[in-house]
C-alpha cells in the first residue's frame, strides 16, 4: 500500500470555558485544508470557568490530548522551539474572552520574537455579538484571522477596525461551526402514527435575564405552558449543574428555582448536547441564546421572547427583523413563527444549502499563510496606543507591558499534588459559593 500523501495539520486550541472549547475545537476541524489530517491538542485555561469532565463529555468534541494550563505555561509551550526548529504547531486557535485573547497575542509576540516560521493564529466569537462590539473586537485585533460568524458580523468588524485606523484584512467571514443536524420535519401529532409528543424546549442562559424576578417569571410561564398543553412535552434545557460555570456566571440556576414549584408530569429539566436535544424539538423558545441560530439552521420553529421587552441588555434586540419575536401569551394561544429568509441568510445560519462552503475562504487564507513567512503579531493595542488600559489586561495574566511573563508568574510544569488538587477544588467551591450565594445577597442589600 503506498504511503499516505496527506499532511498532518498540528492545531492547538486554548479555551477558557466549555462553550469556547466547543467553538474552538469545532472551528479547528472546519479550518483544516481538505488534503490534511489533524492532530488537535486542547489547552484549558485555568480559571473560574475551566470546564469539568461532565461538561467536556457533554460538548462531545474529542482531542488527541487535553490538559489544563496557566497562560504562562501555554506561552512556554508555544515558544519552546528554537529559532531554527520547526514550531510545535501549525495553527493556534485562541478561544477566549477578549482580554485573554489580547494577553495571549502579546505573550505570543514576545515568545516568538522575530521568527518568520511561526503558527498561524486564529480567534473569533462563540456566538451572537450583541454587546461590547468595539471593546471585544479591538482586544482580538492582532490575530492573523479574526473570524466573523456571518456576513453582518464581517461588515461590522471591518467597520470598527477601519474606523480606528487598524488593519481590517484579518476579518474573515465563516459561520458558526456547530450548526448541523437533520432538517426539521413538521410534527405529525396523529395518535395512530405512534409518534413522540410535540416537544417545546426552552433554552436557558446562565446570565440572561439576571434577576430572580425575571428568571422566576420565565420559569412560571414555561410551567404554565406545560399545564395549558398537557399533550405536549415541555423541556427546560439547562447549560450547567449548580457549581459548574460556563462562559457566563449563573447566579440563580433554574433548577434551584424549580425546586419550589409543583411541576406537571409533562415538564422536565434536561442536560446534554444541544444538537441531540434539537433532534426531538418542535418549538425552540429562548430569550437570546445562540441555540436559536442552531434551531433556525435546522428550520425548527423558533421563538425569541419579548415578554421582558426587546432590550440590548437581554440580547434579543439582535433578532429584530428575524420574524421570530413573540411572547408567551402568543405561544400559549398556538402561535408558530415564520422566520424571515433574508435575515436568516445574513446571520450566517445558512439553512438553505450554503453551509458546506462557509469555511472555504478561511481555509484558503490559512493555506496561503502556512506557506508564507509571517511577520510578528501586531495588535492594535500597545503601550503607546492604550497605556492606561493594556498593562492592566496583561498583568491579570501575569505578563508585563512587553508580553513577557512577570517574575513569580504561576507555571505548572507537573500535575498538582493531591493536596493542591483538594485545595484548588475547595477554592473554586468557595468562589462559586460567593458568586451564587453571597454576591446576590450583597446586591439585593445595595438595592434597599
Amino acid at each position: 500500500m503506498p504511503a499516505s500523501t496527506r499532511k498532518t495539520l498540528r492545531i492547538a486550541v486554548l479555551a477558557d470555558s466549555d462553550t469556547r472549547w466547543k467553538w474552538g475545537a469545532l472551528t479547528a476541524n472546519r479550518l483544516a485544508p481538505d488534503d490534511s489530517d489533524i492532530r488537535l491538542d486542547g489547552y484549558l485555561l485555568r480559571g473560574r470557568a475551566t470546564p469539568t469532565a461532565r461538561q467536556l463529555e457533554e460538548v462531545g468534541v474529542r482531542a488527541d490530548s487535553l490538559r489544563e494550563v496557566t497562560g504562562v505555561e501555554f506561552l512556554r509551550v508555544m515558544g519552546g522551539a528554537a529559532d531554527d526548529e520547526e514550531p510545535p504547531y501549525d495553527l493556534v486557535v485562541l478561544s477566549l474572552v477578549g482580554g485573554g485573547v489580547q494577553a495571549m497575542l502579546h505573550g505570543l509576540r514576545n515568545a516568538w520574537g522575530a521568527r518568520t516560521r511561526r503558527p498561524v493564529v486564529v480567534t473569533g466569537y462563540v456566538g451572537v455579538v450583541y454587546e461590547k462590539l468595539a471593546d471585544g473586537l479591538l482586544l482580538r485585533h492582532g490575530a492573523d484571522l479574526v473570524l466573523a460568524n456571518s456576513r453582518q458580523d464581517a461588515d461590522r468588524f471591518r467597520a470598527v477596525y477601519e474606523g480606528v485606523g487598524a488593519d481590517a484584512s484579518s476579518v474573515t467571514e465563516v459561520a458558526l461551526p456547530f450548526l448541523g443536524g437533520a432538517p426539521y420535519t413538521k410534527h405529525d401529532s396523529s395518535a395512530e402514527q405512534g409518534r413522540r409528543p410535540y416537544t417545546v424546549v426552552f433554552a436557558a442562559q446562565p446570565s440572561v435575564p439576571d434577576s430572580r424576578k425575571d428568571r422566576t417569571y420565565l420559569l412560571n410561564r414555561l410551567v404554565q405552558h406545560a399545564r395549558l398543553h398537557p399533550e405536549r412535552e415541555v423541556l427546560l434545557k439547562l447549560r450547567s449543574k449548580p457549581g459548574e460555570h460556563t462562559t457566563h456566571i449563573e447566579e440563580l440556576p433554574y433548577q434551584k428555582l424549580a425546586q419550589r414549584i409543583d411541576l406537571p408530569d409533562n415538564f422536565r429539566l434536561v442536560y446534554g448536547n444541544m444538537g441531540e436535544v434539537l433532534d426531538r424539538t418542535d418549538l425552540l423558545v429562548t430569550v437570546s441564546s445562540t441555540a436559536a441560530l442552531e434551531s433556525l439552521h435546522r428550520r425548527i420553529p423558533t421563538v425569541v421572547l419579548t415578554d421582558l421587552g426587546i432590550r440590548e441588555a437581554l440580547g434579543n434586540h439582535h433578532f429584530v427583523g428575524s420574524g421570530c419575536l413573540a411572547s408567551w401569551d402568543q405561544l400559549d394561544a398556538g402561535h408558530e413563527p415564520s422566520p424571515d429568509a433574508a435575515w436568516v441568510t445574513r446571520q450566517g445560519v445558512a439553512a438553505y444549502g450554503s453551509y458546506e462552503t462557509a469555511f472555504d475562504t478561511a481555509r484558503a487564507r490559512i493555506g496561503k499563510l502556512l506557506a508564507a513567512e509571517l511577520p510578528p503579531l501586531d495588535p492594535y493595542y500597545t503601550p503607546v496606543t492604550a497605556p492606561g488600559y493594556l498593562p492592566g489586561i496583561l498583568a491579570r495574566h501575569h505578563l508585563g507591558p512587553d508580553g513577557a511573563p512577570l517574575p513569580g508568574a504561576p507555571v505548572a510544569d507537573k500535575e498538582p499534588s493531591p493536596v493542591r488538587q483538594i485545595v484548588r477544588r475547595a477554592a473554586r467551591g468557595a468562589y462559586r459559593h460567593g458568586v451564587q450565594r453571597v454576591a446576590p445577597v450583597i446586591r439585593r442589600m445595595g438595592e434597599l
